[in-house]
């Protein structure tokens, strides 16, 4: 009877050392040793070495969306507007104030000290420049010739001229006027085609004719003429 107790003992240990092995069969090795199992009563059972479980490839890393970068804005080509100058400080009895300015072919004007309005101009060439200086507009003709000959240069002559214009308002009594000249706009506002007088649209001419009073100063600036000392 102890006999078979003992047997029974022994394959009840025996069974554990199996299920011990054969669990470890689905456990990854922790060391490089081979592991040794001992169980009270019986020898030692040596646990084959279990296969080491291959790497598994790292999950890729969810990519992170960038976003995409702004365009940047197209460079104008449109050229900068000059900034207005500063209005001469001269005395006006008409609350107007003008200021031809050589530099960028422009008339500007304000009224009561506060601009109002920007036109372009064509002044005197380098042969017949028009003067630096104050000027004060005086008569004003809805149209008329103007003749060379009213300061010396002959009408047959290669320089004389009578051309007939409009909205004609006097700067001088030498004969520099600020007038209607549509013959010269594509000049105007870029470069100097005059004999001395200041070529405006036609538009730009009636505005002049129909607002600016007599007495208003009108400043040249800039243009390779003297200095304007008349009145």
């Amino acid at each position: 009877m102890f006999k078979n107790k003992s047997a029974s003992r022994a394959a009840r240990l025996t069974a554990i050392a199996v299920s011990v092995a054969a669990l470890g069969a689905g456990v990854p090795a922790v060391a490089s040793a081979t592991p040794v199992t001992v169980i009270p009563g019986l020898p030692p059972v040596e646990v084959p070495e279990l296969p080491k479980v291959p790497n598994l490839p790292t999950p890729p890393s969810p990519e992170t969306k960038q976003k995409p970068k702004p365009k940047p804005s197209p460079k104008s080509t449109t050229p900068d507007k000059p900034a207005v100058p500063a209005m001469p400080n001269v005395k006006s009895e008409t609350g107007y104030v003008a200021l031809a300015s050589d530099r960028t072919h422009q008339v500007y004007w304000w009224k009561d000290g506060k601009f109002i309005k920007q036109m372009p101009t064509s002044m005197g060439t380098n042969d017949h420049p028009t003067a630096n200086g104050v000027y004060h507009t005086k008569e004003k003709y809805r149209d008329m010739y103007m003749d060379s000959s009213t300061y010396g240069v002959p009408v047959d002559s290669p320089e004389g001229y009578r051309t007939y214009v409009e909205y004609a308002t006097r700067m001088s009594w030498d004969g520099i006027f600020i007038h209607a000249a549509p013959w010269s706009v594509a000049q105007q506002g870029v470069s100097n085609a005059s004999h001395g007088c200041l070529n405006v649209s036609t538009e730009n001419g009636k505005w002049v004719f129909d607002n600016v009073g007599r007495g208003t100063p009108i400043v040249v600036q800039g243009t390779v003429g003297g200095k304007y000392t008349g009145d």
